[in-house]
C-alpha cells in the first residue's frame, strides 16, 4: 500500500507540476494573497474529486469520446482567452494600484479545470490507470488516493503562491508587469492550443 501510495504522489506532482493554465492563474492571483495557491487547490478538488469518482464508476471513457473532447477543448479555449484577456487588462490596476484580478481564487480553480481538456484526458488515461492499481486494495486503495493525489496539488500550488506572495516586494515594477503579461500569454496560447486542437477533431 505504501508503495503504491508513493507512486500516486511521485506520478501526481510529475502533472501538477508542468505549468499549464492553472499555473499562470496561481502566480498572477498570489500577487495579492499567499493563501491564493490553497484556495486554488480547492476549485480545483471540487472538479477533480468528482471526476475521479465519475472514472471509478467507469465513466473514463466518455472522455475519450470525439464529441466530448471537441466541447471540452472549444470552451475550455473560449475560457483561456477570456482569464488571459481579464489578466492582461488588470496587470496595471493590481501592480500599481493594489486591486485584484475579476475573480476570486477558488472560482479561478474551477474555472482553470472544469474547462480543461487536458485534466480530463490525463485521468482517463493515466490516472484512470492509478484508480485501477487503487482497487487491489479494495475501496480503502481509491479513498487514500484521492487525499494523497489533493495533497500534491495543495503543497506545489501552496508552494508557488507563498514564494511569489513573499518575494513580490523585491521586484521591480516593469518586472511584475512582465510577469502578468507573461501568465496572459500562457494563458491565451493554452487557449490558441486547445482551440487548434478542438478544429482538428472536427475536421
Amino acid at each position: 500500500m505504501i508503495l503504491f501510495l508513493l507512486s500516486v504522489a511521485v506520478i501526481s506532482l510529475s502533472g501538477v507540476m508542468l505549468p499549464g493554465p492553472m499555473f499562470a492563474v496561481t502566480i498572477a492571483k498570489s500577487y495579492r494573497s499567499q493563501f491564493a495557491g490553497a484556495q486554488i487547490a480547492m476549485g480545483h478538488a471540487v472538479i477533480e474529486i468528482p471526476l475521479m469518482l465519475l472514472i471509478y464508476f467507469g465513466f473514463a471513457r466518455f472522455f475519450q469520446e470525439g464529441v466530448a473532447q471537441i466541447v471540452l477543448y472549444l470552451g475550455g479555449a473560449g475560457m483561456l482567452f477570456w482569464l488571459g484577456v481579464a489578466m492582461f487588462k488588470a496587470k496595471t490596476k493590481v501592480v500599481e494600484r493594489g486591486h485584484d484580478l475579476p475573480y476570486n481564487s477558488v472560482m479561478a480553480g474551477v474555472m482553470t479545470t472544469v474547462l480543461n481538456p487536458a485534466c480530463y484526458l490525463w485521468w482517463a488515461l493515466i490516472g484512470s490507470t492509478l484508480i485501477m492499481n487503487s482497487l487491489e486494495f479494495g475501496v480503502t486503495g481509491f479513498v487514500l488516493l484521492i487525499p494523497v493525489h489533493w495533497l500534491c496539488d495543495l503543497l506545489w500550488l501552496s508552494f508557488i503562491s507563498i514564494l511569489v506572495y513573499r518575494t513580490r516586494s523585491l521586484w521591480g515594477r516593469k518586472f511584475q508587469e512582465g510577469m502578468f503579461i507573461a501568465c496572459s500569454l500562457l494563458l491565451i496560447g493554452f487557449g490558441g492550443w486547445f482551440l487548434t486542437s478542438g478544429i482538428q477533431l472536427m475536421v
